[in-house]
């Protein structure tokens, strides 16, 4: 999952950033409300963190240029304003979740991955296609119940597939996904971890794919007998 973290604060800022990729986040951090909504506008992030106490612009404006360009991510404020009325506000102006400083990383972990699960519509930690099980918060997949070990990047391509399952994802969004825009991998190496998979999670299926291709919008994890009807289409 990858979130994008605005906090004014250096100190602040470094301690979130190091404590969400302990926990398996792929994430980008600035410092500046107007740097973060060019970010926003530009890249598909999983869900955006961000304080009202800018030092450019209110965090309530950021929400709300966010939302007036009609970008969804979910947003989750994590500031050291604790009353009441700048809660009630930050939800008026399109925010998701409320996090008051200090905060505990497994907490602020656990609303986040709440957080996109709920935007991608899964209610459960577990995303279920046929015989496979992706856990989203233990990060772990479980295949006719054994488990499939994953190195980080393939996990990371397969969550993303697990979250948006039945619609076609390219190879672009996977980049921004796995690597962030700051990296600038060739797009081939998302066919070197999507053939990967593809072999991983072969094993108890005769060879089915749960990974199809859709020629010039991408790859869909859809199970193995849907595959067979989609190509067939």
């Amino acid at each position: 999952m990858r979130i994008l973290v605005v906090e004014p604060d250096a100190v602040m800022r470094n301690r979130i950033e190091l404590s969400m990729r302990a926990e398996g986040f792929n994430v980008e951090a600035v410092a500046d409300g107007e740097d973060a909504l060019d970010l926003a506008r530009s890249f598909e992030f999983s869900v955006i963190v961000t304080e009202l106490n800018l030092t450019d612009l209110h965090g309530f404006d950021l929400i709300k240029k966010i939302r007036g360009a009609k970008v969804k991510t979910p947003i989750l404020v994590l500031s050291a304003v604790e009353a009441t009325d700048a809660k009630v506000s930050a939800f008026g102006h399109g925010a998701d979740d409320y996090v008051v400083k200090p905060f505990h990383r497994s907490e602020l972990a656990a609303r986040l991955r709440a957080l996109v699960r709920r935007s991608s519509g899964h209610a459960d930690r577990t995303v279920r296609v046929g015989g496979l099980a992706i856990d989203l918060d233990g990060k772990t997949v479980e295949l006719d119940g054994a488990r499939v070990d994953l190195t980080a990047k393939e996990y990371s391509v397969l969550e993303l597939l697990a979250l948006r399952q039945g619609r076609p994802i390219t190879k672009e969004t996977f980049l921004d996904h796995v690597y962030g825009h700051m990296d600038e991998p060739i797009s081939k190496v998302i066919d070197v971890y999507i053939c990967r998979l593809r072999k991983k999670l072969s094993v108890s299926t005769s060879g089915e794919s749960y990974i199809g291709t859709l020629r010039g919008r991408g790859y869909v994890l859809r199970e193995p007998e849907q595959e067979h009807r989609l190509l067939a289409a």
